[in-house]
């Protein structure tokens, strides 16, 4: 018998609110509202149940792996490429995948931000605009 702890309600509102960021902050800043809207067609970033079991391993995996994918991505848009990012970027592609998370994009579609951008998926700054 093999003894599994499940993650915390905590640690799932985490991961949404990573998968959130993405969306609002990330995406924005390097593509148009329709590429995103497609992107959330295809289910990219979105959970498959039948991969996802919702174990405490499995949750802290998600959480490194979107954390260390903004954190490469904001790292290549002020510094050059290499191919060091890359292997991680993609180590961290997978484990996603693994857990049954899309991401079909890879570094070079993160490597120059538009130059304006306006987004309905970005937040709001303020509550109350006027």
């Amino acid at each position: 018998m093999k003894t599994v702890y499940a993650a915390t309600e905590e640690q799932k509102q985490y991961i949404h609110s990573l998968i959130e960021q993405f969306y609002t902050c990330i995406f924005p800043k390097y593509f148009t509202d329709d590429e995103i809207e497609t992107f959330q067609s295809l289910g990219v970033l979105q959970f498959e149940a039948s991969t996802y079991d919702g174990t405490l391993k499995e949750a802290f995996t998600i959480i490194s792996a979107l954390q260390s994918l903004q954190a490469i991505i904001e790292f290549v848009s002020f510094h050059h490429r290499s191919a060091h990012y890359e292997q991680l970027f993609q180590r961290n592609i997978e484990q996603l995948e693994q857990h049954g998370i899309s991401f079909p994009l890879t570094l070079e579609h993160f490597l120059h931000q538009r130059d304006e951008y306006v987004s309905m998926y970005m937040k709001p700054i303020h509550a109350w605009v006027m």
